[in-house]
């Protein structure tokens, strides 16, 4: 099985060789400018757009932009707009059971972290024993929460990218039915005891096969759209985004399949699936929805589009066969190990790459952070993805993964790439949109800063907290002279710390769950519609 997997994974990069060739051949890899402006109108170059700051916010943001004299084309924002009106119900649908989920496994989340160092409270009740509510938090957020986000942002950002309607929203959203329900008959199974035991893949699979369907019905529409594009350059953004719904569906399928995957085989299966999902579905999505708001908000294309490109192909190419370094010092072949740490060194170059061309094209516009709600939340998440995959690419080291393996090192280090990175991406992306799908601004902006700042501030207490105690505990394991309960009692003020920290992002995700909310409804202060260039030109005037 294991060479299956190194197979597969092998497989995997020739074909994204084979697509990498073909695309220096037609030019799909422009080194010119002409690839990054693609998102922009004529003439829209050097205006800054960001619907969720207020006008005093987007007054300032624009008076440190480079504005030309010339307005926008009028005929490529019309048509921009016929692409967001395509997409609002489906990308509310979206949207809407995103948040419901984010707030469900938010709550499951803080209830596990308090039973870690106080297991006897709400112990009169199996179902939220550590055991399933844990395992209700994370399926909450990896099949509830950030799929229904990435895929309502991808749902709004490719028919713009490709200036093209969306073609066939119906789908979707029978697929978003289909998904969620699926969805509560699996975290259902768990609660009640129901399991297939497998990390990432605790739903049973006859539940699975809902979500299999309702994938397979929301890919039609993003097919049918690519398919239908105005533009003859691809984006980076829909590069990413089209990877992923390529690369899950695989995933999800070889990781569910019954009867296949037995002893050490299903360990190397499932973190074959476990690190592949956040790599090759999660990243993806994310990176696609920062390559697309941050040159957006600040009306200047990325500086280089030959490194986007650059770090699309080397993630296709090195992150295949990362997961098995959590398998060092387990009974699989050692060349897999190593093939494993050695791919996760290199996944250094897409995350450089990432981070120089974000650097370059925010140089001389940090001051713009201050202004823009959108552009905080995705450069926080885009310095996130290079701190996270750089620790993780140096955890995968022997001397590193001896200390930290069966640690809460690593649950700190999970959290810092699907939350501060991929969450916080997916926020920024959603403050963005909702305008433009209500047709109205956040009613209180405070609140959307109040959202940053508890998010922000708890991830970095959660992860700081995990990532001291989990090494302390790896050292107490490590040390034959100290009884093994040494280790358990010296992470108490560290998991006490956890808790606070996850308090924290729980409360600002209750305070964007309302704000979302009011603005649905139509609730608090009236504000403007969704500012467009004639207002925000007639309020530069």
């Amino acid at each position: 099985m294991s060479t299956a997997l190194l197979l597969s994974a092998f497989v995997i990069s020739l074909v994204a060789l084979a697509f990498f060739i073909v695309a220096m051949i037609k030019g799909w890899f422009d080194p010119g400018a002409r690839g990054a402006e693609v998102i922009f109108a004529r003439d829209e170059i050097g205006r800054t757009e960001d619907p969720a700051a207020n006008a005093a916010s987007r007054h300032a943001l624009q008076a440190g932009a480079d504005a030309g004299a010339a307005a926008p084309d009028a005929a490529e924002l019309e048509s921009r707009a016929q692409a967001d009106r395509s997409t609002a119900t489906v990308t509310f649908v979206f949207l809407g059971c995103a948040v419901a989920w984010l707030v469900a496994a938010s709550l499951a989340g803080v209830t596990a972290s308090i039973k870690l160092h106080a297991p006897d409270w709400l112990g009169a009740h199996e179902w939220l024993g550590f055991g399933r509510i844990r395992t209700l938090h994370l399926n909450g957020v990896a099949y509830g929460w950030t799929p229904m986000a990435g895929l309502g942002v991808a749902l709004w950002l490719l028919p713009r990218l490709l200036k093209t309607p969306l073609v066939g929203a119906n789908f979707a959203i029978l697929g978003a039915i289909a998904w969620n329900a699926g969805l509560i008959a699996g975290l259902g199974a768990i609660a009640v005891g129901f399991s297939d035991g497998m990390e990432w893949l605790e739903m049973p699979w006859q539940v699975d096969l809902l979500l299999v369907a309702g994938g397979a019905l929301i890919a039609i529409p993003l097919v049918l759209t690519i398919r239908a594009r105005r533009v003859e350059h691809i984006y980076v953004s829909v590069w990413y985004m089209g990877a992923a719904l390529f690369w899950f569906p695989v995933l999800f399928l070889v990781g569910n399949v019954p009867g296949v995957h037995f002893g050490v085989q299903q360990a190397a299966a499932n973190w074959w699936f476990g690190h592949n999902v956040l790599g090759l579905f999660y990243t993806p999505v994310a990176l696609g929805t920062i390559y697309y708001f941050l040159p957006k908000v600040l009306g200047t294309p990325v500086r280089s589009y030959a490194l986007s490109m650059l770090g699309f192909w080397t993630l296709a190419f090195f992150y295949g066969q990362v997961g098995a370094h959590h398998l060092i010092g387990g009974p699989v072949p050692g060349w897999l190990v190593t093939l494993s740490i050695v791919q996760s060194m290199m996944m250094i170059i897409p995350v450089l790459a990432f981070t120089v061309n974000m650097y370059l094209t925010m140089k001389g516009r940090m001051g713009a952070l201050l202004h823009s709600p959108t552009l905080r939340f995705v450069a926080f998440a885009g310095l996130a993805y290079l701190a996270s995959s750089v620790q993780g690419s140096f955890e995968a080291l022997r001397g590193v993964n001896t200390v930290t393996h069966f640690t809460h090192y690593t649950v700190g280090h999970a959290h810092l790439g699907m939350y501060a990175f991929i969450a916080m991406a997916l926020f920024g992306g959603i403050y963005f949109i909702m305008p433009r799908v209500v047709g109205r601004e956040w009613p209180w902006p405070r609140l959307i800063l109040a959202h940053f700042w508890l998010s922000a501030a708890g991830i970095a207490i959660y992860f700081v907290a995990l990532t001291v105690g989990g090494w302390l505990q790896g050292t107490a394991m490590l040390d034959a002279a100290r009884p093994f309960m040494d280790s358990v009692a010296l992470t108490l003020p560290y998991l006490k710390a956890r808790s606070v920290g996850g308090t924290l992002m729980t409360l600002g995700h209750l305070a964007f769950a309302a704000h979302f909310a009011a603005m649905v409804l139509g609730l608090g202060p009236t504000r403007d519609g969704a500012p467009v260039f004639g207002r925000l030109e007639a309020r530069n005037a």
